[in-house]
C-alpha cells in the first residue's frame, strides 16, 4: 500500500481508463485475454444496469471470486448461484436486519465501541495501535464477549485471505480453513443474545445442499473479513475529519443532537467514494446478451472499475473532495455509479450496520478531542486528495 500511494497507482489507472473511454466510447469494452471472454465497464448507466440485474443476468459468483473466496468461506452468499444463493441471501438480510436503520444489538455496540476505544487515550496513534482495538469490538460484536481476546481465530482469516489473494495460483489450505471454521462453529455455540452471533437461535439457511451445516460459519467468515475493510474506512475517515474543520464541526453537532449520527455516517459513505475498498466490483454473465446490438456471450467477465467512476472528475465536480453533504442532499443518489457498499439485489446486507458501527466508533474518538495527521500525504481541504491512500502508514497524534 505504501508503494502504491507513493507512486499514486490510482491516479495513474483512471487515467488510463478516461483514456480507454475517450478513444473506445461509453460502451463495454471487450479485452483481448486468453481464455477469457471479459469486458470492462465504462458508462454509468451501465454500472447501474449490470448490478440492477444481479444475480440473473449478471451473477456476483465470478470465476475469480470463487477461486479466492472459497479459501475461507467455501459456502458463502458471494459465490453461491440459483436456489443456494436466494437462500443464502435472505438468511443474511435477515440476521443482519438489512433494511433496519438500526440493528437491534446497537446498544451493546455502542457500550462495546466505549469499552474497548476508551484505551486510545491522547497521543500518538497509528494503524498499529488502532487495529487491535478495532478487532477486540469486532470479535465482541460479532461472537460476544468471550471472543475478545481470540487473536487466532481472526489470524487464521487474514492466513487464508492471504492465500486467497493467489486465486488459482495457490492451492486449498483444507486445514488450516477447518480450523478457522472449527474455531468460529465454537465460538457461535458461546454467543450470547446481545451479539450478531447470538442471534442465530441456532439457525441455518435451511440449506438441502449443506448437511454439514457449513453455511453460517462461511458467512460469519465474511462479515469478519468485512469489517476489515470497514475498520479501514474508519481509520482514513478520522484523518479526514482531523483535516477538515468544518466537516468535524458537523459532526460534532450532529453527535450532540443524538439524531442517529446521520452525518458521521455520510462522512463514512464519503470516505469510500474516495478510496473504494473494493476497487473492482465482478459479475459474470449467465447467459448470451445482445448488448446494444453487439453479442456478449454466456461467461464473459465484467469489471466495473469504481474509482473510475468515484473520482470521475470529467463528471463530478466534487471528484477529489470531502464532500458529507452529497449522500443526503440526494446528489450521491442521482449518479448510478457512486457505489460504496454495491447497488441492487448485491447490495451489502451490511450496509447499515457497518455504517452504525464505524460512526459510532467516530463519534467516541472525535466527541471530546481533536487530531492532527502527522504523516504525509495529509489530506487538506481546498486542493485535491490523494486518489491512493495507505492507512497502514496513516499516523495521527490524539489532543484533548
Amino acid at each position: 500500500m505504501s508503494a502504491l500511494e507513493t507512486a499514486g497507482a490510482d491516479a495513474s489507472a483512471v487515467r488510463t481508463m478516461q483514456r480507454l473511454r475517450a478513444r473506445h466510447g461509453d460502451g463495454l469494452l471487450r479485452l483481448a485475454v486468453p481464455v477469457r471472454s471479459f469486458a470492462l465497464v465504462l458508462s454509468p448507466d451501465d454500472v447501474g444496469r449490470v448490478l440492477a440485474q444481479s444475480p440473473e443476468p449478471f451473477t456476483p459468483a465470478t470465476r475469480e471470486k470463487k477461486s479466492a473466496l472459497s479459501q475461507f468461506q467455501p459456502h458463502g452468499v458471494l459465490i453461491s448461484d440459483g436456489p443456494q444463493r436466494q437462500r443464502r441471501r435472505a438468511w443474511n438480510e435477515r440476521v443482519l436486519e438489512a433494511y433496519a436503520p438500526t440493528h437491534h444489538v446497537a446498544p451493546s455496540v455502542t457500550a462495546t465501541v466505549a469499552e474497548e476505544f476508551a484505551a486510545l487515550g491522547p497521543g500518538p496513534l497509528n494503524w498499529e495501535a488502532f487495529a487491535p482495538v478495532w478487532w477486540r469490538a469486532v470479535r465482541r460484536v460479532v461472537f460476544g464477549d468471550h471472543a475478545r481476546d481470540d487473536h487466532l481465530t481472526t489470524d487464521l482469516l487474514g492466513r487464508l485471505r492471504s492465500s486467497g489473494n493467489w486465486a488459482y495460483l495457490l492451492p486449498r489450505r483444507r486445514a488450516v480453513r477447518e480450523e478457522f471454521l472449527g474455531r468460529v462453529r465454537s465460538l457461535l455455540a458461546r454467543a450470547p443474545g446481545d451479539s450478531l452471533a447470538g442471534g442465530l437461535d441456532g439457525s441455518n439457511t435451511d440449506d438441502p445442499d449443506d448437511p454439514d451445516d457449513g453455511t453460517v460459519p462461511s458467512q460469519i467468515a465474511h462479515w469478519l473479513f468485512a469489517f476489515d475493510a470497514a475498520g479501514m474506512v474508519t481509520f482514513r475517515t478520522l484523518a479526514l475529519l482531523a483535516t477538515h474543520p468544518a466537516q468535524r464541526q458537523q459532526a460534532r453537532q450532529d453527535i450532540a443532537s443524538g439524531d442517529g449520527l446521520g452525518y458521521l455516517r455520510a462522512c463514512v459513505l464519503d470516505t469510500v467514494r474516495l478510496w473504494p475498498t473494493t476497487p473492482a466490483i465482478l459479475r459474470d454473465t449467465t447467459t448470451e446478451l445482445d448488448w446494444n446490438g453487439r453479442r456478449l456471450p454466456a461467461g464473459t467477465g465484467l469489471l466495473i472499475f469504481t474509482p473510475l467512476f468515484h473520482r470521475d472528475d470529467s463528471r463530478l465536480p466534487y471528484a477529489h473532495s470531502f464532500v458529507p453533504e452529497i449522500w443526503l442532499d440526494g446528489r450521491a443518489q442521482r449518479e448510478p455509479a457512486l457505489v460504496p457498499f454495491s447497488a441492487g439485489p448485491g447490495e451489502c446486507p451490511a450496509r447499515n450496520l457497518v455504517l452504525f458501527t464505524t460512526a459510532t466508533v467516530l463519534a467516541h474518538l472525535i466527541r471530546d478531542r481533536d487530531h492532527t495527521v502527522e504523516s504525509a500525504p495529509a489530506p487538506r481541504p481546498g486542493r485535491p486528495l490523494p486518489m491512493t491512500f495507505d492507512n497502514f502508514s496513516l499516523r495521527l497524534t490524539a489532543h484533548p
